[in-house]
């Protein structure tokens, strides 16, 4: 009961504050409007962290790659406290660390992807939803300039149908199957080497 409750905890806590990296990286990458709430709220949330890392991890192409490397460092945290918490000694049915640790980046970078479609989702229906019920929201130029690269493609092949996009639905399929197939059987592959 008490591993549980760690469990929870550590993943509760290490998710938000990964979720919270990935959406400050994808809003970098997306190019949001920096002067909104969100972007201002989460600059103000992780810059403790993001900052002394820009110093040892340079950007590339115009995006904060110290950003998403701290999201993974957290991650690859989590994983091996949430592993340590239920018993698991990494490394050692493999024998070697090397592999132990690779496994623990492999697995936190498949959280990472979780996380990120899981953010590409919740834009979607968040805008979908404002779209209908409060279009001239102040949310919808930021919650359209995350969305625009994913639906884009899907918008220029399929028609509207009685002036209903069907873009968000196809990626939102399109999500699902990601999240249900290759990303369950990756985490059970890399399980495996545990």
């Amino acid at each position: 009961m008490l591993a549980q409750t760690l469990i929870f905890l550590v993943t509760t806590a290490g998710d938000l504050l990964v979720l919270a990296l990935l959406l400050r990286f994808i809003l970098q990458w997306a190019r949001a409007p920096a002067r909104n709430q969100l972007t201002l709220f989460l600059a103000a949330l992780t810059d403790f962290m993001v900052r002394p890392a820009r110093r040892v991890i340079p950007g590339w192409w115009g995006l904060d790659f110290a950003t998403l490397m701290l999201a993974w460092l957290i991650a690859v945290l989590e994983v091996w406290i949430v592993l340590t918490i239920k018993g698991y000694q990494p490394g050692s049915t493999t024998g070697t660390a090397i592999v132990a640790l690779g496994t623990l980046g492999a697995l936190a970078g498949l959280n990472l992807i979780r996380l990120a479609i899981y953010i590409v989702m919740a834009a979607i229906l968040a805008q979908a939803i404002l779209s209908w019920v409060q279009p001239y929201s102040t949310l919808m130029p930021l919650l359209s300039t995350v969305t625009r690269p994913f639906l884009r493609a899907f918008q220029k092949r399929v028609p509207t149908i009685a002036n209903v996009d069907l873009a968000p639905f196809i990626v939102l399929i399109i999500c699902q199957l990601l999240l249900a197939v290759p990303l369950v059987w990756l985490e059970a592959t890399v399980g495996r080497l545990l």
